[in-house]
């Protein structure tokens, strides 16, 4: 059985009472690493105040049986930092799983109240979704956002809780830094419309995959790279996952975005794996393209 637990990202924890007197704050955090199995480099201290010292874990998962009930060992590895002093009141706080460092509990016994916290937490995030347009068409109001209402009521119906996004420029690094937000507020679900196109302004594709490099990301068409506007060798979609949410790009057009949709709706709800949610989207605009034969349509613009 895996006892590895997901922190949700509530991966701080802080000591109070705690005084320093020319404390190493490296070797505070490399005493925490010790007590916790981790490697040094994988706790940081992130805030120091008069009376206590908060410790950021630089991990998403982390065992069991690392954390259940390692309060008093814990407390007693910092004491032994020259500098650092500790009193009886002294205690570890954490306002997720990370206060199972202060149970005193059975194992086992509270393995049943983690998995159905945790179950609960997931829950709610996987159902809320945010919705991204992208383009300057749209940023200068040369056309009409057909793309994001559609896609609210469609999640709406499948049960999400559905936020309109900004509207994202065509620039790489911007669209990066946005999704990236979005993924640090909790959203399961990150929907971008536009930008999957083989033009210098497509970059939706290249920003999921800079965050999650192991992102799906098939051709829905190939080019050969530099002809006419196609700065790139072809048409991708891409779905990745990092943590607890999956971010998806879907093309501009919105009689694809039409057909698209559903199945990317109907696979998140089957639980499917991103590579098989990325090629069943690929497909479709495949297929699309082929019957109309469009191998060498431009494709990186919006359409209402």
């Amino acid at each position: 059985m895996n006892n590895d637990l997901n922190l949700l990202e509530k991966t701080e924890l802080w000591v109070s009472p705690m005084t320093l007197e020319q404390a190493n704050l490296t070797d505070m955090a490399a005493a925490v690493a010790s007590v916790l199995g981790l490697e040094p480099e994988k706790v940081m201290v992130v805030d120091v105040r008069p009376d206590h010292v908060t410790f950021d874990l630089v991990v998403h998962e982390i065992a069991q049986e690392s954390i259940m009930g390692k309060e008093k060992a814990l407390l007693e590895a910092l004491a032994a930092v020259p500098g650092v002093h500790l009193t009886e009141e002294s205690h570890v706080s954490s306002n997720g799983i990370l206060g199972l460092i202060c149970s005193e509990e059975d194992p086992h016994e509270v393995t049943e109240t983690v998995r159905a916290m945790r179950d609960e937490i997931v829950e709610k995030i996987s159902h809320r979704a945010i919705v991204f347009p992208t383009g300057f068409e749209l940023e200068q109001g040369l056309i009409e956002d057909t793309n994001t209402p559609y896609l609210k009521e469609l999640l709406e119906q499948a049960g999400y809780q559905v936020k309109v996004g900004e509207i994202i420029p065509d620039d790489l690094y911007r669209m990066t830094d946005i999704l990236s937000e979005a993924l640090d507020r909790g959203y399961g679900l990150i929907v971008t419309t536009g930008g999957v196109g083989a033009e210098d302004k497509d970059h939706s594709v290249e920003s999921v995959l800079a965050l999650d490099p192991k992102a799906a990301a098939p051709y829905v068409v190939r080019y050969e790279k530099g002809t006419g506007r196609h700065v790139k060798d072809g048409v991708r979609v891409a779905v990745g996952r990092i943590g607890l949410s999956t971010l998806v790009t879907l093309p501009g057009p919105h009689d694809e975005v039409e057909m698209t949709a559903p199945t990317l709706i109907r696979m998140l709800g089957e639980g499917r794996g991103t590579w098989e949610i990325a090629h069943a989207v690929a497909a479709i605009l495949a297929e699309k393209w082929k019957n109309k034969g469009m191998t060498h349509a431009h494709h990186g613009a919006h359409h209402a």
